[in-house]
């Protein structure tokens, strides 16, 4: 009976010993499985984000450094209403004109930095009359720059209301293009802000033209 009874107990503790094995066998490899997914995954995941949020297209490119000058034209017309302007919604749409487009003048700015790109420089009009604005719809040339700074009084409102008219609608028609083309997130809901807030502005110059 003693013989049986000790045979009996050790091939249970061998079994119980070569279950143990195999399952430190199991939970090893299944931790090195994850150790391995987790090493591969990650990286991926986070190269693939990365290059997500910073794709962008050439059209990005020129819609940042074409709307840089458009915007620092429309904020040195803006400043001139300050001094010289007759009306009192004249010089408040300048001063949201002005406090709008400032920090978006920033914004793109920081855009072409961060992609290598070059920063346009210089105020387009005025002294830099040669500047290449050919591209960009609704800029002023040095001539028109200059008879607005001429100006005062109603006859400025006047000048400012229809150069900016023609100004805004130009921007629009460039936003549309980083819409319809464009590839950088931020830049193409940038444009679409651009869109609403001056087709919102050109209603508003238009009545105060007359025109509607």
């Amino acid at each position: 009976m003693t013989s049986i009874a000790s045979t009996r107990s050790l091939t249970r503790r061998a079994g119980l010993v070569a279950t143990a094995v195999a399952t430190a066998l199991v939970l090893a490899a299944c931790g090195g499985e994850d150790s391995a997914d987790t090493g591969s995954d990650a990286p991926s995941a986070s190269a693939s984000a990365g290059e997500s949020a910073g794709a962008h297209n050439d059209q990005d490119v020129s819609f940042a450094q074409g709307m840089i000058p458009h915007h620092q034209q429309a904020v040195q017309m803006s400043e001139m209403a300050a001094s010289r302007a007759a009306s009192a919604e004249v010089k408040d749409l300048a001063s949201r004109i002005e406090k709008a487009q400032g920090p978006e003048i920033k914004t793109l700015s920081g855009w072409l930095k961060s992609w290598g790109e070059d920063v346009p420089s210089g105020m387009p009009g005025m002294d830099h009359g040669d500047h290449d604005a050919s591209g960009m719809p609704g800029m002023m040339d040095a001539e028109d720059m200059d008879k607005l700074m001429k100006g005062s009084g109603k006859g400025f409102d006047t000048m400012f209301l229809t150069m900016m008219v023609e100004h805004h609608e130009g921007a629009v028609e460039m936003a549309e293009a980083e819409k319809e083309k464009g590839r950088y997130g931020p830049a193409k809901e940038l444009a679409d802000d651009i869109i609403s807030a001056q087709t919102a502005e050109i209603e508003e110059m238009n009545k105060l033209l007359g025109r509607s």
